[in-house]
């Protein structure tokens, strides 16, 4: 039983990240580890810089073709 609740456990970790991924909830946290892989001494952003630089980036410019 200890084995079927573990995998039950594990299976819904992984369907719960997997949901963090496609909303982009989860976007702080691959912004950390890629600036300690790529960036390590560059200066990192905070939760709330970070936001708002991503709203910025998203809708601070025109995005259409015509």
């Amino acid at each position: 039983m200890k084995g079927a609740a573990a995998g039950v456990l594990a299976a819904w970790r992984a369907c719960w990240r997997g949901l963090r991924t496609l909303s982009g909830d989860d976007a702080y946290e691959r912004y950390l580890r890629h600036q300690a892989a790529v960036h390590p001494d560059a200066p990192v952003l905070s939760r709330r810089a970070f936001h708002v630089d991503e709203q910025q980036r998203k809708w601070g410019t025109i995005n259409r073709c015509c």
